[in-house]
């Protein structure tokens, strides 16, 4: 039998090293697959999903659709099935399989295995049947059921999740794609990080590196989104964003509260400085919110967001904020705005790694770098790269989408 850290290691070093040519995405599914032993048959995954029936689908993201399956041992099950449109979609399957096949933890989706069969590839997971958070957030006719005690465990959850990727996962995990729609809800309303396409694993002993940028509008910290700087603290960033939203109850890729307020960040921060930050709780949850919980969240959040990384706290410093009822906390500046340092263009080789993109999108590059303003006047904008890699044009849809291929 293989041993089990070889396994690890060998996807660690695959990983490492970037993606491998398009011409090599088959073999390498085939290589992940073939050493794994959470293997499907494909007849096995027809009789769970009845044929991928129409009424078992329960949606569709840029990977591919999504159904719902029952196996012939009870467990229920999500089976994402893999787009055959671009090797985009094949890339992004090989980055999950490569995470969660290694990754355990009760806030982040339980990924049961694999199949490939033919042109058919397939990933197993477990089947979260109240679906993603944003479909209750972001819904009045439906955010009721988000009192402030349920909320305040969701948000905790998902961070002693993404704890658990940054510092306690065999090695650093960044998501890149922290958002309501990528939570997930269980029965119990546990929440649990999904969708890692987008996700980078740093090699051991490395913090951050220079990638190409990848996510989604409104969540991007501004040295990711401006200079391709990843690290845990653009994590940090979106979980901020996040918080945000979950008090709020409003999208920030989508925000129109207020003329006066870029954004929902800077709603939050103005409203905070003049001491009236409980106002921007969302009426709906109002009435249950424990007013010393909600004010330490709304500034844990502006601290997240602060567009300085070495401002903002980890995610051990958010979880231990969350957890204590007192506490000393830093005073958050305007959040956003991006230090001297972030202000300049950043050359990409001083001693950290280089890392390509995940699925393929292009680095694109924000005219007169020295500038807050130009940062501000493409923020919450289409992005288009003046340097497209042969891939095609990174686009940044303003309505919080992923980047797309043009």
């Amino acid at each position: 039998m293989t041993n089990p850290n070889n396994i690890f290691h060998n996807l660690v070093k695959l990983f490492k090293f970037g993606s491998r040519k398009e011409e090599h995405a088959d073999n390498d599914i085939e290589n992940i697959v073939a050493h794994e032993h959470k293997i499907f048959s494909y007849e096995t995954l027809i009789a769970a999903t009845k044929n991928f029936y129409i009424l078992n689908k329960l949606g569709e993201g840029g990977f591919g659709p999504v159904y719902k399956g029952k196996l012939n041992d009870g467990r229920e099950i999500a089976v994402k099935r893999l787009s055959q449109r671009s090797n985009q979609q094949k890339t992004q399957f090989i980055n999950e399989a490569k995470l969660l096949g290694r990754v355990q933890h009760r806030n982040v989706v339980n990924l049961y295995g694999y199949c490939i069969h033919g042109s058919e590839k397939l990933l197993v997971y477990e089947y979260v049947p109240r679906q993603s958070l944003d479909k209750l957030l972001f819904r009045s006719d439906k955010r009721a059921v988000l009192d402030w005690k349920r909320g305040f465990e969701i948000m905790s959850g998902v961070g002693r999740g993404l704890l658990y990727l940054h510092e306690d996962a065999p090695n650093c995990i960044t998501h890149r794609d922290i958002k309501a729609s990528n939570i997930l809800l269980d029965q119990n309303w546990v929440p649990k990080i999904a969708d890692f396409g987008l996700a980078r694993l740093f090699p051991q002993h490395q913090t951050h590196g220079f990638t190409r940028v990848a996510g989604t509008n409104g969540y991007m910290a501004p040295e990711y989104l401006m200079h391709g700087h990843l690290s845990v603290k653009a994590d940090v960033f979106s979980y901020g964003v996040f918080v945000l939203e979950f008090i709020t109850g409003h999208r920030n890729s989508s925000f129109h509260l207020d003329v006066h307020a870029l954004d929902l960040l800077d709603l939050a921060y103005n409203q905070y400085k003049k001491g009236r930050a409980l106002e921007i709780v969302d009426p709906i949850m109002a009435s249950t919110v424990v007013t010393e919980q909600v004010e330490r969240c709304i500034k844990l959040g502006l601290l997240c967001t602060q567009g300085d990384p070495q401002l903002r706290p980890t995610m051990g410093r958010v979880v231990m904020m969350l957890s204590k009822k007192q506490g000393y906390m830093d005073e958050p500046t305007r959040p956003r705005i991006p230090s001297s340092r972030y202000k300049r263009s950043v050359p990409r080789s001083h001693g950290t790694f280089e890392m390509s993109s995940t699925i393929g999108t292009s680095a694109y590059d924000i005219d007169d770098s020295d500038s807050y303003t130009s940062y501000l006047s493409n923020y919450g904008t289409n992005i288009t790269s003046p340097t497209a890699s042969s891939s095609g044009t990174a686009e940044i849809d303003r309505r919080g989408k992923r980047p797309m291929q043009g």
